[in-house]
């Protein structure tokens, strides 16, 4: 029946109302249909319609990270502690394709035989969208589902939490009194955004704060936030905004501090560039697997954006004093695990670690030191 009906409605054409779907339903059934079974008619029908369908529970769940799919009957979801199956299902392969392609075309997106995987940000549903169909995925239709939940927790939050400990805080809240300029790098979900954010409620109310990202998560608790947004092409390939547009937008905003939500790609060059022209204070998080592999994934960054090896470690040396890195650990806890220092070297810009979670302070306090003082901030030790 459910088929009938979709056909129906898709015939029909116009607004699919309740009232238009339980009528359908009532005519496909000759009149006989209980209202028990229009109902279950109309639940079946809106997972097909609207939002995300049988994940959609999962997926209002706060503690939600990631929902992954793997055909009709592997549904998988992180509420923070790692992968977990789950019982969702779906009734076959085409419920699965039917799903991914609403989402895709939601997102502005094609997603066909031709174009069998995509890309994008759903803001009706809050995720960022990748599928893939088969028979590129070999085992049936592929959806991930990141969850973008604004974060907006603070400090004495993320202390509370185990995020961050006494030493850590005042580390941070002395990075942003000097208004050293600092990139946050981790792995996926070890809560770069969100301590990001957290340091950005820190920053005074006089300050002007513009945020550069590329899907709407920073939410600072701070009175004067401006947010950019990128962009994604359309279904034409037609009308997108990168990343790298934005910022130089931003530069003419009169930021106090200039923060991109996420480093990725070309924007890279234009950030540093930025920040090399008294825009101190200044922020971003970026993919990397230690601190100490900061300078390296600049490095490939730049390139995308045509600039050489030696002209990013020198930009990269005077623009960014700190590095901030995160790290998710087997509880599923996130913590800030290092904080290093920038430094110069006879081969180019190299991170100096001069706190650590677990080894407590290194040799790179020193130079933190330094940096405190020529700011006129008293060190936090």
């Amino acid at each position: 029946m459910v088929d009938r009906v979709r056909s129906r409605l898709a015939a029909a054409g116009g607004e699919i109302t309740e009232a238009a779907v339980a009528a359908a339903v009532r005519a496909e059934s000759g009149g006989v249909a209980s209202d028990l079974d229009v109902l279950a008619a109309l639940r079946v029908l809106r997972q097909e319609f609207v939002g995300a369908g049988p994940l959609d529970e999962l997926l209002r769940d706060p503690r939600t990270t990631d929902v992954l799919v793997c055909g009709p009957t592997a549904v998988w979801v992180d509420r923070g502690s790692g992968l977990e199956a789950t019982d969702v299902r779906f009734p076959d392969e085409a419920a699965v394709r039917r799903l991914a392609q609403r989402l895709a075309i939601a997102a502005g997106r094609r997603l066909d035989d031709a174009s069998p995987y995509v890309d994008g940000w759903v803001a009706d549903v809050g995720v960022r969208l990748h599928a893939v169909l088969p028979p590129v995925a070999a085992d049936g239709t592929c959806l991930s589902l990141r969850v973008l939940r604004p974060a907006a927790h603070d400090l004495p939050a993320l202390r509370s939490l185990g995020t961050v400990d006494a030493t850590g805080e005042a580390l941070l809240r002395a990075v942003l009194a000097a208004r050293l300029a600092f990139l946050v790098s981790g792995g996926t979900g070890t809560g770069k955004t969100t301590i990001l954010a957290a340091m950005l409620s820190t920053v005074h109310p006089r300050e002007r704060i513009v945020c550069v990202e590329d899907a709407e998560e920073l939410r600072p608790r701070h009175p004067h936030v401006v947010r950019l947004v990128a962009r994604p092409a359309n279904i034409e390939g037609a009308g997108g905004i990168v990343l790298r547009d934005l910022v130089r937008q931003a530069l003419r905003m009169r930021p106090d501090r200039l923060v991109v939500g996420e480093v990725r790609g070309a924007e890279v060059c234009d950030l540093l560039a930025a920040l090399n022209t008294g825009h101190d204070g200044g922020a971003g998080t970026v993919h990397a697997n230690s601190a100490g592999e900061v300078p390296a994934r600049m490095e490939a960054l730049a390139a995308t954006g045509g600039l050489p090896r030696d002209a990013l470690h020198s930009q990269l040396a005077a623009a960014v004093q700190v590095v901030l890195h995160m790290r998710r650990l087997g509880s599923g806890v996130r913590v800030l695990d290092v904080v290093g220092v920038l430094t110069r070297t006879s081969e180019g810009v190299a991170v100096a670690e001069a706190w650590s979670r677990t080894r407590g302070w290194s040799s790179g306090r020193e130079a933190l030191g330094r940096l405190f003082a020529d700011r006129g901030v008293r060190a936090p030790w």
